[in-house]
C-alpha cells in the first residue's frame, strides 16, 4: 500500500510539474512567435525598401509647450527677393509652348473673322434691335489709356499687328488706332476681353446697361468703335485672356506689340504675360499697365519682375507702364 501510495504521489507530482511547465511555455512560445513574425516582416520590408531606416520606438511627446509659429512673411520680405533666386530654381517657371509659324499680317483679320465669327464681321448690322436703345452713342472709359508709352512704342516699332489683352470699353485701343493712322501705318488691333467686367464694376463706371442680368460691355465696346470710325482697324476677340491668346498661338497670329492690362492679381498677370510673350515677334515688344499700384509687388509688378528674371530680360518703366523689348531698340 505504501509503495502504491508513493507511486501515486510520484505521478501526481510529475503531472503538477508538467502543468507548470506548460503554463510557462505557452506565453513564451507566443512571445517567440511574435518576435519571429515581426523580425521576418521587418527584414522583408527592408529588402524591398533599403532606403528606409529601421523602425525605432519614440518616446511620447514632451508636455512642454512648443514655441508659437513664426509670423507670416510679407511677400516683400528680403527672403523673397528675385535677385536671390538662381537659374536652377527658375527652370520650373519657364513656359515652353511653341506657337504655329506666323502667318502674314495682311491675312490675319480675315482668318479671325472666318474662324471666330463664321465669316461675318461683328460690326455687320450693328447694333442689334434688342440692345440698340440701351447703348450710349459714346461711353469711353479706362485707366492709363492715353499714356505717352503708346505713341513712344508705336513710333519705335511701327507695328502691323497689336494685341491688347484687357480692353474694357476700348479707350486705349481706339487711341492706338488713331495714333497708327496719324503715322500712316496700316495696323490691325486685336482686342482680347471677355467683356464681363468684374464684380461691382458698375459702381465705378456708371451708365453701363444690363439686359437680363447681362452687362452690355461688349455691345458698348462695339458702339464706341463704330462711333470713332475704327471698325476697319479694331477687331474684338470676346474670350478670356487664356483662351484668346491660346487661339492666336494655335493659328500662328503673332504681334509686334502685345499689351497686357487685364487681371491685376499675380496669377492673372503671370499667366497673361507668359501667354502673350509666346506670340511676340522676335523684334516685338510686350508691355502693360499698373506696374505701380497699391498692391506693390504682390500683383502685376511681382509677375513682371519674375518673368524678366526667368527670361533674363530688363524691365523698363514708362509712366505707370512696364515695357520689355530687345536691347537694340532701347
Amino acid at each position: 500500500m505504501k509503495t502504491e501510495h508513493n507511486k501515486r504521489g510520484s505521478v501526481s507530482s510529475s503531472l503538477s510539474i508538467i502543468n507548470t511547465i506548460t503554463k510557462i511555455a505557452k506565453p513564451a512560445a507566443y512571445f517567440v512567435l511574435l518576435v519571429l513574425t515581426y523580425t521576418l516582416g521587418y527584414l522583408s520590408h527592408s529588402s524591398s525598401s533599403p532606403s528606409l531606416p529601421p523602425p525605432t520606438l519614440s518616446a511620447p511627446p514632451s508636455p512642454t509647450l512648443s514655441p508659437p509659429p513664426s509670423p507670416r512673411l510679407h511677400v516683400s520680405s528680403p527672403l523673397y527677393r528675385l535677385s536671390d533666386i538662381n537659374t536652377t530654381e527658375l527652370e520650373p517657371f519657364r513656359v515652353k509652348t511653341h506657337c504655329a509659324e506666323p502667318i502674314p499680317p495682311k491675312n490675319i483679320r480675315s482668318i479671325l473673322i472666318n474662324h471666330i465669327f463664321d465669316g461675318v464681321s461683328p460690326f455687320t448690322d450693328f447694333p442689334p434691335p434688342h440692345a440698340e436703345e440701351k447703348l450710349l452713342r459714346k461711353k469711353v472709359a479706362g485707366w492709363g489709356s492715353y499714356g505717352a508709352v503708346f505713341e513712344n512704342l508705336i513710333r519705335k516699332v511701327q507695328p502691323r499687328i497689336i494685341v491688347e489683352v484687357g480692353t474694357f470699353l476700348g479707350a486705349s485701343a481706339i487711341h492706338m488706332a488713331e495714333l497708327t493712322q496719324r503715322l500712316g501705318l496700316e495696323t490691325q488691333i486685336l482686342c482680347i476681353d471677355d467683356f464681363r467686367g468684374w464684380a461691382g464694376f458698375r459702381n465705378q463706371v456708371k451708365n453701363i446697361a444690363m439686359l437680363n442680368g447681362d452687362v452690355l460691355l461688349y455691345y458698348q465696346f462695339l458702339q464706341n468703335v463704330v462711333t470713332f470710325n475704327q471698325t476697319g482697324s479694331i477687331l474684338p476677340l470676346p474670350f478670356s485672356s487664356g483662351s484668346g491668346l491660346s487661339k492666336l498661338c494655335e493659328l500662328g497670329i503673332w504681334a509686334d506689340l502685345v499689351e497686357i492690362d487685364a487681371g491685376h492679381d499675380f496669377l492673372s498677370a503671370w499667366s497673361d504675360i507668359n501667354r502673350g510673350y509666346q506670340i511676340v515677334r522676335p523684334d516685338g515688344v510686350i508691355f502693360g499697365h499698373d506696374y505701380f499700384t497699391a498692391a506693390d509687388n504682390r500683383g502685376v509688378r511681382r509677375a513682371v519682375d519674375l518673368f524678366a528674371k526667368v527670361h533674363n530680360l530688363k524691365v523698363n518703366v514708362d509712366g505707370q507702364h512696364w515695357v520689355i523689348y530687345p536691347n537694340y531698340i532701347q
